[in-house]
């Protein structure tokens, strides 16, 4: 069983966007560069810590344009003071060697995700030499990962990756389960909680995503635990049944209401950094 201990206040974190959703079929998906900086700030306000983002390009597709990745990194550092996570799995068809380059955005933090997993009609390739260059990569860069699980044999690659690269930068183990994704482990307590037991004692600290209608019964289950949350509208676009998600803030705020309830409210963006061991790239 981790060591990872109950935490008095729960980090929050908002994954906008995604890569899957079109705007053409969900306007309200922050797509634009003024989008996102303004998600981010009214994320924030309602209890966010930290930001995972990402990025769309000017036809609103996903893309690891270089440009485009520094601009969103550099427009939400300036704006708030959210802890800045860069997703490297773009979208599914991305290649290897493009997801690596995510990095030279200088984010505070970045998404690993511990292997190969189905996703609905496609497959996330995470193949064991990716994840080893990703990670030395990462600690190279000063970069915090967030080791995403996505299956229970995540868990234990995990186990292999720490003990093959060692700890990562700063020292602390960040991990967040990704429940309910079509095809990889499902977004039940039950699911969650097998993981939970099987984390390796190097982790510090521990989310939970539930896709689609799993993000209530993941947030119960997560709070409950002693786990921290994920919300935001690459997971989830329905915000009760026959009430779709007008902004990415309604879920933070449920999300940070439900923690206070928990006696766990929202960490703060100081908080968040220190659980997490983050560098501070901030110039303001």
């Amino acid at each position: 069983m981790s060591t990872a201990r109950s935490a008095a206040s729960t980090l929050i974190t908002v994954a906008p966007t995604g890569a899957e959703s079109a705007k053409a079929d969900v306007p309200a998906l922050p797509t634009t560069p003024e989008e996102l900086v303004e998600t981010a700030v009214a994320c924030e306000r309602a209890g966010a810590a930290l930001i995972h983002i990402h990025v769309r390009d000017r036809e609103h597709q996903p893309t690891l344009d270089p440009v485009l990745l520094k601009e969103a990194v550099d427009g939400v550092r300036e704006a708030t003071d959210l802890v800045v996570q860069l997703s490297t799995g773009g979208a599914i068809t991305d290649p290897l060697e493009q997801r690596l380059t995510v990095l030279d955005a200088d984010p505070d933090s970045c998404s690993l995700t511990c292997g190969t997993t189905n996703f609905g009609d496609g497959v996330f390739l995470n193949p064991w030499g990716f994840m080893v260059d990703l990670y030395r990569l990462a600690q190279e860069r000063e970069v915090v990962p967030e080791f995403e699980l996505f299956e229970l044999g995540h868990v234990h690659a995990l186990r292999r990756l720490i003990d093959e690269c060692g700890l990562p930068f700063g020292g602390k183990v960040h991990v967040d389960f990704v429940t309910g994704v079509p095809g990889s482990m499902p977004g039940t307590p039950q699911a969650l909680l097998a993981g939970v037991a099987m984390l390796p004692p190097e982790v510090t600290s521990w989310s939970a995503t539930g896709i689609g209608r799993a993000h209530l019964p993941i947030v119960a289950a997560a709070l409950a635990a002693g786990g921290h949350l994920r919300v935001g509208m690459e997971d989830n676009l329905v915000f009760a049944k026959g009430q779709p998600v007008e902004h990415n803030s309604e879920l933070v705020t449920r999300a940070a209401q439900i923690a206070t309830l928990m006696q766990r409210p929202p960490m703060s963006t100081t908080e968040a950094r220190a659980t997490l061991a983050i560098k501070d790239r901030r110039t303001r």
